[in-house]
């Protein structure tokens, strides 16, 4: 059977569909536009359910606000490569606006909500990992409500790997806050502040501080109240190093961040980084093994 080559360039418009997948939806369907939609969104829905065990440890973070929510999410591929693809980077946006239209606080619940396409969400994201041959699924996104007196900032670094979403209490100079948010995607603090270390983090590094200390000469034979107060002063040194308020502002390093806040009469309630990838396991195969793979028919 002919396929008309129109009916495919339509298709392909409509779905965003691969120029043989468009053609083999045609071939099975008789030509009829409607139902070749109907078999590429089964198919695809095939092929989703075929990667949905692959890790996708890949993939962007965007952070933006509308009028009444701020947001800041993470959608995850496999391949850098398809991170960097135009309609990967559209649906990220699409999904940003959907999420802050709607007042979603879980995964399960943002892939109900309905894009701007008519589509849930999670259509979506099996649509894409149809189209794009990959994995890509929403990892995580938090919103915060945009309160009066109140500033919220957000940086998005430009590779779309790392950004940052921030709400202070106060009035806070666009330009400042956007500096702070610049400088938290940076400097990646663990915490906000030295009130939020969990004890069992600087019990571990008092831990690997003192076991440290047994290999430095310089320490050897130090009275055991003076190498006591060598290692706290270690340690109030590696935590400073990881909560952001007693970081030194790397805008103006006369400042500590906590310190600069003070002086224009803000305080920083939240504080949210997201790095692509962090915290998930990646699988190392080789370009050898993958090779194999693919002629073994493995998908």
């Amino acid at each position: 059977m002919a396929i008309d080559v129109n009916k495919i360039k339509e298709l392909r418009e409509i779905t965003q569909a691969g120029m043989m997948d468009a053609k083999k939806a045609l071939e099975e369907t008789n030509n009829d536009i409607d139902a070749a939609i109907i078999w590429l969104r089964e198919n695809g829905l095939a092929k989703a359910a075929k990667k949905s065990d692959r890790v996708a440890a890949e993939g962007v973070t965007l952070a933006k606000q509308n009028d009444k929510y701020a947001i800041i999410l993470e959608v995850n591929s496999e391949t850098d490569f398809v991170a960097k693809n135009k309609d990967f980077l559209a649906l990220i946006d699409e999904i940003a606006d959907a999420l802050l239209a709607a007042n979603v606080q879980t995964v399960e619940e943002a892939h109900g909500i309905e894009t701007v396409k008519g589509i849930t969400i999670k259509e979506a994201l099996i649509h894409a990992t149809a189209t794009i041959g990959e994995k890509i699924e929403l990892r995580r996104f938090e919103l915060i409500e945009l309160k009066p007196n109140h500033t919220a900032a957000f940086y998005n670094h430009a590779n779309s790997r790392i950004s940052v979403l921030l709400d202070f209490e106060g009035n806070l100079d666009n330009n400042d806050a956007y500096n702070v948010a610049m400088h938290v995607a940076a400097m990646a603090p663990k915490y906000r502040s030295i009130n939020e270390i969990p004890v069992e983090f600087k019990e571990a590094e008092l831990h690997v501080i003192s076991e440290n200390a047994k290999e430095d000469p310089k320490l050897q034979g130090k009275p055991e109240n003076v190498l006591t107060g060598i290692l706290q002063g270690k340690l109030s040194k590696r935590l400073a190093d990881v909560n952001l308020l007693d970081q030194q502002f790397v805008i103006d390093e006369k400042f500590k961040v906590g310190e600069f806040l003070k002086s224009k009469n803000v305080s920083l309630k939240t504080m949210i980084r997201y790095e692509v990838g962090e915290g998930i396991e990646k699988i190392v195969t080789d370009f050898a093994s993958e090779v194999a793979a693919q002629l073994n028919g493995g998908n």
